[in-house]
């Protein structure tokens, strides 16, 4: 059994204890962190492939991340990688599109 699947299962437990009133919300809220699947690390072609997909220029794309086009241009050429809360939204971008930020 992979990890993924036993923390699905692990925090689906603990969801029916919390709706049961046995785990507060507190404690329910920490459960959901500690269950969260970790970014991806994003490669230069990830990025390249992520805002084509969306049919944006780097321009457009680096206003919705809120970083700048050089850094979106960097990213796409491998000099720098996207990490942290930049790794985050290109998850968002990828699994539900630009207009998930807007």
């Amino acid at each position: 059994m992979d990890m993924s699947r036993i923390l699905k299962n692990a925090h689906r437990s603990a969801k029916r204890l919390h709706d049961a009133g046995y785990m507060d919300d507190l404690t329910m809220r920490e459960f959901d962190a500690l269950c969260l699947t970790p970014c991806p690390d994003f490669t230069a072609e990830d990025v390249l492939r992520i805002r084509k997909k969306a049919h944006a220029s780097q321009g457009v794309f680096a206003a919705f991340l809120n970083v700048g086009k050089t850094t979106v241009a960097a990213w796409e050429q491998g000099t720098k990688k996207p990490s942290g809360a930049a790794s985050k939204l290109l998850d968002i971008v990828d699994r539900k599109g630009l207009d998930a930020l807007a």
